[in-house]
């Protein structure tokens, strides 16, 4: 038992090096460099921004319980409508592989 353990825990290692030698491999076959650079500004920028919105939200009263019983809301209405009946779960189960097909597209064309 305790090679299976430690046979797990090899394998699950944290390899920094080998994470940074992909990344650099990965920003050196990046032919739009610029462009890469600038999207990746602008999502620090839009995380900043949206952090800023919802301190700024979350500061006036009674807004957080508001928000909090709208996703309760919806979070009831996403198990009744997809989760509870066998035939919703297969259509959320197509839904979301059609989705990853668009996203990510097919292991062919990698």
């Amino acid at each position: 038992m305790a090679r299976r353990v430690a046979a797990a825990s090899s394998s699950n290692k944290f390899d920094a090096d080998e994470i940074v030698k992909t990344l650099s491999d990965k920003w050196e076959a990046t032919e739009n460099k610029p462009q890469a650079a600038a999207y990746a500004g602008g999502a620090i920028v839009a995380l900043w921004v949206t952090s800023t919105v919802i301190g700024a939200v979350n500061a006036i009263p009674l807004m957080p319980r508001i928000m909090e019983l709208v996703g309760l809301g919806y979070t009831t209405w996403f198990v009744y409508r997809y989760l509870l009946f066998k035939d919703s779960r297969s259509e959320l189960s197509a839904d979301i592989e059609e989705v990853k097909a668009k996203i990510g597209g097919t292991f062919s064309d990698i």
